[in-house]
């Protein structure tokens, strides 16, 4: 289990970014503590604000009064709404905040249960929230809902290791050490159907797999080969076999995979954000560019396989905020490399079509290490950009229009005493 503490002064940001969530029907209030929580669940944001401000007196010292957090369960671990509230509910008495007035949400559009909670740092008499050392105590609670809930622990993962999702550069060498920190994340983070499905993913991080097939001494023989590649997209170095990597990372583990994601992408419907972000972008997009730069928005890579004569014979969808791959076909008959072919269908070598991540992995998600078990407190601005609500998968941004709720109070001029010149 994962949790990320924020801390921000924009709580009308923090509840807006959450009711946005439940008004798309990809997020739910699951409980509250001392707020209002409307029987429909449709609640007012400004009538939210309204109740937690109530809870402070007009004048407290603490400069950033709004506590986030979201509580990330292993994607393995199936739990019912009602344990997602007994879950956060403990997490806040054991932290601390049982006292606070906050709100509970579930969000479901990533594929995997997690709750967001957002409350004040700042209590009935003005006085901040003790918060020394609540990275430890928040690592400790987690530690032990986990045993208590019977989750998968965090620890498992080795943190010793920098598992960071970065493209392979060559010109660093030690390529068998950066496939490897690249390869494992992926295989055990994205969910793909198909070998080249995978195939698609690894080439945004500059790698190769070859498949080989045969028959050794009258047994057939299935292998793979991981090979980096340049920035022009050619194999460089030697040829690395699976087995040097692991078990996930070979044939039978990739299928594995495979199969669980198949299951998962259909139970959990992830292929739903992917589709309507896809249909969107073609539908406002002028030419290929406008394309690419609509899908990065959203967190998508796409990667067009094209031969000599600059023909579309392949469409992979990478999307980063589901975890997913889509061959085009995947999506429906009208996002097939044919469609494409149609629309851009020509060579454009400033495009750099397939051998760029247009997307940096460490802004689409953190590192692997984080993903399994890091806990991060972020300090953030009174914007709420980027980290104030990320987790395993960063959540899309949210601007609000409206200004901060807490008013802004005048420093008081320090007295000065004795003769002024």
């Amino acid at each position: 289990m994962v949790a990320k503490i924020t801390i921000g002064s924009n709580l009308y940001g923090a509840l807006a970014y959450n009711q946005e969530k439940v008004d798309e029907g990809l997020g739910k209030v699951l409980g509250s503590n001392l707020v209002f929580e409307p029987a429909d669940g449709h609640f007012n944001v400004s009538q939210c604000v309204n109740d937690f401000i109530r809870f402070v007196p007009v004048h407290f010292r603490t400069e950033k009064p709004v506590f986030h957090a979201s509580i990330n369960p292993h994607p393995e671990d199936s739990l019912s709404d009602d344990q997602l509230v007994d879950i956060g509910k403990e997490y806040m008495q054991r932290l601390g905040y049982g006292n606070q007035p906050y709100l509970i949400f579930k969000h479901e559009d990533i594929g995997r249960e997690h709750i967001h909670i957002v409350s004040l740092r700042v209590d009935s008499k003005g006085r901040k929230i003790n918060d020394y050392k609540e990275y430890e105590r928040s690592k400790e609670i987690t530690e032990y809902l986990e045993r208590r809930y019977h989750l998968h622990p965090a620890e498992e993962q080795k943190h010793s290791e920098q598992w960071e999702l970065t493209p392979v550069d060559v010109s660093q060498g030690n390529l068998k050490k950066q496939i490897s920190s690249v390869i494992k994340p992926l295989a055990t983070l994205y969910h793909f159907q198909s070998m080249g499905e995978y195939k698609a993913l690894l080439v945004l991080y500059n790698i190769h797999l070859e498949e080989l097939k045969g028959v050794v001494k009258g047994k057939q023989y299935r292998g793979l080969l991981y090979s980096a590649m340049d920035d022009k997209g050619n194999k460089t170095g030697n040829p690395l076999k699976a087995s040097l990597f692991g078990k996930s990372v070979g044939y039978e583990g990739l299928e594995k995979r495979m199969i669980k994601s198949t299951e998962r992408i259909k139970t959990r419907n992830l292929k739903s954000h992917t589709l309507k972000a896809v249909s969107e972008a073609k539908q406002s997009s002028r030419n290929e560019s406008e394309f690419r730069i609509a899908l990065r928005q959203q967190g998508i890579d796409v990667l067009f396989r094209r031969n000599d004569e600059g023909r579309i014979y392949g469409a992979t969808f990478i999307d980063h905020t589901t975890r997913t791959v889509f061959n085009g076909s995947r999506l429906g008959k009208e996002y097939s490399a044919n469609v494409f072919n149609d629309l851009y269908g020509v060579k454009q070598e400033q495009l750099q079509d397939t051998t760029v991540c247009h997307i940096n992995p460490t802004d689409v998600f953190q590192t692997y290490e984080q993903a399994n078990g890091h806990y991060e407190r972020n300090y953030t601005p009174d914007n709420i950009t980027g980290g104030l609500f990320s987790a395993l998968a960063p959540e899309p941004e949210h601007h609000p229009k409206e200004g901060l709720p807490f008013p802004y109070r005048k420093k008081k001029r320090k007295r000065r005493y004795g003769r002024q010149i």
